[in-house]
């Protein structure tokens, strides 16, 4: 199967199509593709979707897909990695964008949506309409400033989409698991903390007793708390083992392994392989 790559951090695409230019093929990084107009079927992994005017579909990394184009389909394209989204982390402590990256990174973690467009909130439509209606205006004319207006476009849109995948997740959970998705977000906005997600702070945070919260956590999500930790940490490795070129001593350190060799024994205990061989057996 053809895989498709992405040589720089993003890349927006505006073309009239009346076939889809690849077969079923994969993405190395994240898609947003707007319809414009026209008519015809997303099909991603083992499901289709109807698609016409004003839809927004997210593809995510790996998924297989393809358009089978019914009526000539005006595409806007937004393709972007993990590399664009950790780029616009400020330097500054006292800024909220480092939060901002955090937040939109857990969210686009969760890549098992199904297929269709992900606009959940109808409030958004008219908002993302504008947006992209913007973008193609910088794309097509030679304004002052332009590469960065679209920059900051996209990132709205990029933020509009967290905002609804946020929502339809929470939408989907059980009300009897409410507070166990509350202590899941909490978990992934404060990853980069540990110090915030011992046994001991989580309880408090949660009022819930410290020698209950993991039996509390495993009954309503199936798997201990520190494993649930640990699994997302080394998701979140993976991601920047393919899709970034960070030194394994630098991504034990963002997430707060005692130091590579650390990283090391975790990795390969849970993944079978060291992360050099993970990166390497990577296409």
């Amino acid at each position: 199967m053809y895989i498709s790559n992405l040589f720089q951090p993003f890349e927006v695409e505006y073309k009239e199509l009346n076939e889809c230019p690849l077969a079923l093929h994969r993405n190395t990084f994240f898609e947003l593709i707007y319809i414009i107009r026209g008519e015809g079927v997303q099909h991603v992994n083992d499901n289709s979707f109807l698609y016409s005017g004003d839809h927004l579909f997210l593809v995510t990394p790996q998924s297989r897909h393809h358009f089978e184009v019914k009526t000539t389909t005006t595409f806007l394209v937004v393709k972007f990695n993990d590399i664009y989204l950790r780029a616009q982390q400020s330097q500054d402590l006292y800024s909220n964008l480092n939060d901002w990256i955090r937040n939109i990174e857990y969210i686009f973690q969760h890549n098992t949506h199904r297929p269709g467009c992900i606009l959940h909130q109808v409030q958004d439509k008219p908002l993302v309409k504008a947006i992209t209606d913007g973008i193609i205006r910088e794309l097509l004319g030679e304004h002052p400033f332009r590469q960065e207006v679209i920059q900051q476009l996209v990132n709205t849109l990029i933020t509009i989409v967290a905002r609804n995948v946020s929502a339809h997740i929470a939408a989907g959970a059980e009300p009897s698991a409410a507070v166990s998705q509350e202590i899941i977000h909490y978990i992934h906005q404060h990853i980069y903390h540990p110090e915030k997600l011992k046994a001991e702070q989580l309880a408090a945070h949660f009022h819930i007793s410290q020698n209950y919260i993991s039996e509390y956590f495993k009954k309503h999500t199936g798997e201990n708390l520190l494993q649930f930790i640990t699994n997302y940490k080394l998701r979140l490795v993976e991601t920047r083992l393919q899709y970034s070129a960070l030194r394994i001593s630098e991504i034990a350190y963002e997430l707060g392994f005692t130091d590579e060799s650390h990283l090391n024994r975790t990795f390969k205990k849970y993944k079978g392989m060291t992360p050099s061989a993970f990166r390497k057996s990577r296409p």
